[in-house]
């Protein structure tokens, strides 16, 4: 169903319940499987008509949909069974036993037996799991308690909980409209027109004609006036004008068109096609298998409609307005910063809350991490490849991160664009220069068309430009017809588009293609306007200054293209032009008349101000960090002061420097203040802030905060430890060291662990074993393990379903011992795939039954992955040295790449960079475009001098999607996969002599843990590739028959970023983790340990990366 036939869908919803249609609606709700009523589901639960509750469900979802649904549907016959239980109807608690509570026992039959002997009990409180049950209604409330949370949890739940916000009677208005254009194009208008009929178009019948019998009058004045109006659709009449003004309609053709959108982003960014190919990869409605990826991108979609003005339905749930105080902006000065010179715009990491970025008049652009008041280093101004009149001054108009804080912009008044890539702590690279525009360029943003990380960037040329991270121009708007001022790209469900402001005031929206500007429209003032949209993208707000000085500050109703509420609170005429930023979805705040005035955004007057204890200037520049509990400002003295509120203070005193004590109390309870009266001169030194790399949501990830408080507070606490000691390479000698649990497969010594997993969600580890066999381990949740995740701390079961089957590969006329498994698991933990020597097995992960096979040898799969954003299409490595892209929907190898000359050994998928990254066994990576397949690059591994190109190499993507790890026998490298530089090497040495067999990222990509063929296991610093802790054979392999036995394969926790597991030569696994008292796997290591930056250091370790000046 089209987006316009959904959307009709909930017109006649409203009109339903604005009718009193009670049962009609819920119907219409449950067929079309567009809106979950939670409140019509809750009174159903309550009363406990568990027919009607089922039936309401199946509109939406089935038993075996997803675990979520098995599970909301076991939660409520489980119910309905006790409740017939608690009435001493046995025979009903049998029919419900068996007919609805049976098909779960495939599933569970320990629990489904349990469940059972349940009937022999006079009482079923006599169980001790059920001894709390009390009376129907309170376990009816406890249980919707937990239902409501796994709605919201499932994936087929999303963007069905919310009724889109919208004015009454909306459907109606839009039959008033079609009579008004009807009765535009009447060749004999009447003044007051009598409507009819609506089964037929409206005419004015001729002075003397006859006039239909039975006249329908509308409860509403069916003609209000002729007027403008609001197109209906991609395709309007072309009998009369649409108005061009008003927003929703160029959404609506943006919506019905989205796809050729998409489509010509991906082609301008690509190599040539054919007209009729298309190169995305096409997803369809309902693929087979149920292998639909919930957890990935195209489901993050907004679920809140555009917002209207004024009168609004808030059907079927209520909205409730989050509450809010003074104390949450950050309105007391922490500190002040000394920059040095005038700055002109400043912008705080989006994950790494307290280092901001900073550009200033004189072109320098400077990273501070305001957390410890340090200047981590500046960029003075110089041009890199274009040319340029060299003596003309160049300053910064705009600085602004990525949204995952992988690369920064800057964009300077003289036609210059630079891109650096944040590689961490002191490593910002200059990525890319761009000479962007003719004259200034006056805004920068990054988008995401088509998940593309682009750069869009206006100027004084009057075009607005949209250039890949190669530089590559994919798209130029031109329409303004003054210097385009500002711009703001946005995303509404599947709609990508640029909103430009230009300095004439008008505003024009734009697409991704060549069509045009789909808005014209006025701002207040009609100069120069900057647009910003709310944190969740569901408010549009404007802000600017008119050319007699008065400013603005406005909220757009998009859905009506007019301003829905403008706010009060400019006193004076400003000479220049006012800086607005919002933050926490409440709040919006604008420098003026030297000091910061605050809104809350439903409130047109002033919330409050602040003079920030005053030097500011008259039109002072500010930035919200995203959290909204920081506040950069600009000073009029050059500087900068950070304002916070109590979270705020807080969260900077967890990473203060021991010597800073400047904070003091002030009168509000709530809040610490501090004096900004003297700056703090703080000069450049090289510092070390540890960091998660900044990662895209996943379903793997959202367990862990890459950028977590926590995290930096305990490794910057860490570091400032290690400081005041001699640092020391932590040793784990013995088993008393650290945590191990051990999984042993006693069936068959002889086979070993060739490839180990974590699930995604951390609650097992699934191991195949070089006899084709894969075994699944789970945890038991319960006292000792609440989460039920993965842990040493317990002991794992060997789970299997109730049908006793294993998971076994396909090994006719396989040889063994010369075959290379291979495994691959979809993200929702569903479905795995693997393969030993002969054809590739897809298992269903529940009950471990094959769904399918295909790709018999010869040749045989060597290495399995699924598309990251789609779980029809794998890649599969062959041992023929080809990949093919193989579709499992139509059963058809879409692609067969060439490049390497032995067998695939490796893939890594980076859906930032759009590029899949393949490793053999000739040492050779491969990059490849994921549009078209095309091959973009080749690069050798550097291996030893005299040792021949082989052995496997394997690869990974750092959780920024940028850095990749490569492991090969001889060494661990990380790459820069951009352009495919070489950052780190380390091969091995002493402690650590012995080939490596295997190496991965933790989950938070802090750390490398590497197994070695010795038995030793590594843990390296991921960022410098430094050593910091080894843990000998002795410490978690057995003292006899622990001979000879190492550890084939490495895997990380999903979650716990200092847990792994290593599959071993005997055939068992074993999870490690550090003491509960040491919490980590030692200390970072010092500076001088090895290099910085890429230079070698005064250690023996230096030799590793000396190889790296040569290549670079």
């Amino acid at each position: 169903m089209t987006s316009l036939s959904r959307e009709l869908v909930f017109l006649i919803l409203q009109f339903l319940e604005e009718e009193k249609f009670k049962e009609s609606v819920h119907k219409l709700e449950q067929e079309s499987g567009f809106l979950f009523n939670m409140k019509y589901f809750e009174e159903k639960v309550h009363a406990g008509e568990w027919e009607e509750v089922e039936k309401y469900l199946s509109g939406f979802t089935k038993v075996d949909d997803n675990r979520y649904s098995m599970k909301i549907f076991f939660e409520i016959r489980k119910q309905k069974y006790l409740e017939a239980l608690d009435r001493q109807d046995k025979a009903k608690a049998v029919e419900i036993l068996v007919g609805d509570l049976k098909v779960f026992s495939t599933f569970n039959e320990e629990l489904y037996k349990e469940i059972t002997q349940l009937l022999t009990l006079t009482n079923f409180r006599e169980n001790e799991q059920l001894s709390r049950y009390g009376d129907t209604k309170t376990a009816r409330s406890i249980m919707l308690i937990e239902l409501k949370k796994l709605i919201e949890a499932n994936p087929l739940f999303r963007e069905k909980l919310v009724f889109p916000t919208l004015k009454s009677s909306r459907l109606r208005t839009l039959i008033n409209q079609s009579l008004n254009w009807q009765h535009q194009l009447c060749k004999n208008p009447r003044p007051n027109p009598d409507i009819k009929t609506l089964f037929t178009d409206h005419t004015c019948s001729p002075p003397n004609g006859a006039l239909p019998s039975t006249p329908v009058n509308l409860p509403t004045a069916a003609v209000a006036k002729p007027a403008a109006y609001t197109s209906l659709g991609p395709f309007p009449p072309t009998a009369a004008a649409a108005n061009v003004n008003a927003f929703a309609g160029w959404m609506a053709n943006a919506a019905a068109s989205s796809s050729a959108v998409q489509a010509s982003v991906v082609t301008a960014s690509s190599l040539p096609l054919p007209p009729n190919q298309v190169p995305v990869l096409k997803r369809p409605p309902t693929p087979p298998l149920g292998l639909v990826e919930f957890q990935n991108a195209d489901h993050d979609r907004l679920i809140k409609r555009l917002r209207p003005s004024h009168e609004e339905v808030t059907y079927p749930t209520l909205r409730h307005q989050a509450s809010w105080s003074l104390d949450d902006l950050p309105r007391n000065v922490a500190f002040t910063l000394h920059q040095g010179s005038s700055v002109t715009s400043l912008d705080f990491h989006p994950s790494l809350h307290t280092l901001l970025l900073v550009g200033c008049s004189n072109g320098d652009i400077t990273l501070w991490e305001t957390g410890q008041r340090e200047k981590l280093g500046t960029k003075t101004f110089k041009i890199w490849e274009t040319t340029a009149a060299k003596e003309v001054p160049f300053s910064v108009t705009r600085v602004t991160w990525s949204s995952d804080g992988s690369f920064c912009g800057a964009a300077f008044s003289k036609h210059l664009v630079h891109l650096y890539q944040y590689m961490g702590p002191n490593d910002l690279r200059p990525h890319l220069e761009i000479d962007a525009h003719a004259g200034g360029v006056n805004d920068i943003a990054f988008a995401h068309p088509n998940k593309l990380l682009c750069v869009v960037t206006c100027g004084d040329d009057k075009l607005i430009k949209v250039w890949d991270l190669t530089g590559r121009k994919l798209f130029n708007f031109e329409g303004h017809e003054a210097p385009v001022y500002s711009i703001c790209p946005h995303q509404k469900e599947n709609i990508q588009f640029i909103f430009s402001t230009a300095m004439d005031g008008k505003i024009k929206a734009w697409l991704y293609d060549s069509v045009g500007s789909r808005v014209d429209y006025d701002a207040p003032g009609h100069w120069c306007t900057t647009m910003l949209y709310s944190t969740d993208g569901s408010r549009l707000f404007s802000c600017g200054t008119g050319k007699d000085g008065d400013s603005f500050l406005v909220e757009w109703n998009e859905s009506e293209g007019a301003i829905k509420r403008t706010y009060l609170g400019f006193r004076k005429k400003s000479a220049g032009v006012v800086h607005f930023d919002t933050t926490q979805n409440h709040f919006l705040a604008v420098g003026e008349d030297g000091q910061i005035k605050f809104w809350e955004m439903d409130t047109v007057n002033v919330l409050t101000t602040t003079d920030a204890d005053g030097g500011l200037p008259n039109l002072p520049r500010l930035r919200f960090n995203k959290e909204g509990n920081l506040l950069a400002v600009t000073t009029a003295d050059n500087g900068i002061k950070i304002l916070a509120n109590a979270s705020g203070m807080r969260y900077l005193r967890a990473v203060e420097p021991q010597n800073f004590e400047a904070l003091r109390p002030t009168l509000e309870a709530a809040a610490v203040k501090v004096s900004g009266t003297s700056a703090v001169n703080v000069t450049p030194v090289s510092f070390k802030v540890e960091r998660s790399s900044p990662v895209r949501p996943s379903a793997i990830l959202n367990g862990v905060e890459s950028l977590s408080r926590s995290l930096e507070k305990s490794r910057a606490m860490e570091d400032g430890s290690d400081k005041t000691k001699p640092w020391q390479l932590a040793e784990i000698l013995n088993p008393s060291h650290c945590l191990t649990v051990t999984m042993q497969d006693s069936a068959d010594a002889s086979n070993k662990v060739a490839r180990l997993l974590y699930t995604n969600s951390g609650v097992g580890i699934l191991t195949l074993g070089s006899n084709g066999i894969q075994k699944l381990w789970k945890w038991i949740r319960n006292e000792q393990n609440p989460s039920g995740k993965v842990t040493a701390k317990a002991t794992p079961q060997h789970w299997q379903p109730s049908s006793g089957l294993l998971m076994t590969n396909d090994i006719s006329g396989v040889n063994l011992e010369e075959a290379v498994p291979c495994i691959a698991l979809s993200k929702n933990d569903s479905y795995v795939m693997s393969a030993t020597g002969g054809k590739v097995s897809l298992f269903n992960m529940m009950t471990f039954k094959v769904m399918t096979t295909f790709m018999p040898p010869p040749p045989a799969s060597t290495v399995l992955a699924f598309h990251p954003q789609d779980n029809n299409i794998i890649a599969i490595g062959m041992e023929d040295s080809t990949i093919h892209i193989y579709n499992v929907r139509v059963d058809e190898v879409k692609s067969k790449l060439k490049g390497h000359q032995k067998r695939i050994t490796g893939f890594a998928f980076s859906t930032n960079l759009n590029i899949l990254v393949s490793s053999g066994g000739d040492a050779q990576l491969c990059i490849w475009s994921i549009d078209t397949w095309d091959k973009r690059k080749t690069v050798p591994i550097q291996l030893p001098a005299g040792k021949p190109p082989s052995g496997d190499t394997r690869v990974q993507f750092h959780s920024d999607q940028v850095r990749l790890l490569v492991s090969h026998e001889t060494q661990i490298a990380v790459y820069d996969a951009l352009k495919m530089d070489r950052i780190r090497q380390w091969v091995p040495q002493e402690p650590l002599s012995a080939p490596i067999s295997s190496a991965t990222y933790s989950c938070n990509s802090q750390l490398v843990f590497a197994s070695f063929c010795d038995g030793n296991i590594g843990i390296f610093d991921s960022d410098t590739l430094r050593l910091r802790c080894r843990i000998a054979p002795s410490a978690y392999l057995p003292q006899n028959g622990g001979q000879g036995v190492y550890p084939v394969v490495v895997a990380a926790h999903p979650q716990e970023p200092n847990q792994f597991a290593v599959g071993l030569t005997d055939g068992s696994v074993k999870v490690i983790e550090p003491l509960e008292s040491d919490n980590k796997w030692g200390a970072s290591p010092p500076s001088d340990n090895g290099i910085v930056n890429g230079r070698p250091g005064s250690s023996s370790t230096a030799s590793n990366h000396a190889s790296d000046q040569g290549q670079r």
